[in-house]
């Protein structure tokens, strides 16, 4: 049993909240049973390590049971290590550590996907990590994260896709305008969502989200700049009926996202 919240091997892992040491080491953390749990049952070849508290295993031997089957190490450790190790406040016991799988562009292009969302220059980790849990939800192809958008495996977009990360490949590193070149090559369009847009009302009445799509969504606080909208086919806003001034960005790409979804499937 591992007690000493000041080991060396504790403090390696907590120190895969800063995104210098998930650079370094290639690594990543996973909290809680939910988001572990999907990590064992989608990714079980990117487990390195199961921590959790004696309680909490015991709670859910489901988990330390797929991390042996997995061959994953298990280790029992003490509640004052997991609240060393892990990122939130009051964390629920587990603690995975798992090596980065970022998806490619290029892999993703040739698969001849229906549905992508790429998130250029989005910073905020909760609304990164919502718009990949939609992407999943609506059975998006992946994910395409551009510009200075938030690492996906930042501990707290990690938890806000619930487990999605592990569902759909992820891509990073690549810029907007390389994504957006290679994408109309592969035959998919570029929608953008901005407030400046048609109604998405219109573009579903055109019949123009039947088609493959990656939709465009930007910055939380700015939106996309004109030179981003103009990479676009066409830039499309989701209409306000009621008195809200806008709708949070996680929000409007979700609804985009399964307009896509379900143009698609009728």
């Amino acid at each position: 049993m591992i007690d000493n919240p000041r080991s060396p091997r504790v403090r390696a892992v907590a120190k895969l909240a800063k995104k210098d040491a998930r650079s370094k080491t290639g690594l990543f953390l996973v909290e809680g049973p939910q988001a572990v749990g999907e990590a064992l049952r989608h990714r079980p070849d990117a487990v390195v390590e199961l921590f959790g508290t004696r309680q909490a295993l015991d709670r859910h031997g489901e988990l330390a049971q797929a991390a042996v089957d997995a061959g994953v190490d298990v280790e029992v450790v003490s509640e004052h290590v997991v609240e060393a190790m892990a990122d939130t406040v009051t964390p629920q016991g587990v603690v995975a550590v798992a090596r980065q799988f970022p998806a490619s562009v290029k892999d993703m292009l040739r698969a001849g996907p229906r549905l992508l969302a790429v998130l250029e220059e989005v910073r905020d980790p909760g609304n990164a990590g919502t718009i990949i849990r939609a992407a999943d939800a609506a059975g998006a192809d992946g994910v395409i994260l551009t510009g200075r958008t938030v690492d996906p495996y930042n501990p707290k977009v990690v938890r806000a896709t619930t487990g999605s990360l592990f569902h759909l490949p992820v891509a990073t590193g690549l810029a907007l305008e390389h994504v957006v070149e290679r994408a109309r090559e592969a035959g998919v369009q570029i929608l953008a969502a901005d407030i400046k847009g048609e109604d998405l009302v219109v573009a579903r009445r055109e019949g123009i989200l039947q088609r493959s799509t990656a939709w465009l969504f930007g910055n939380e606080a700015h939106g996309l700049p004109e030179d981003r909208l103009a990479l676009a086919s066409r830039v499309i806003t989701v209409p306000i009926y009621g008195h809200a001034e806008s709708l949070n960005l996680a929000t409007a790409a979700a609804l985009c996202l399964y307009e896509s979804a379900f143009a698609q499937r009728t």
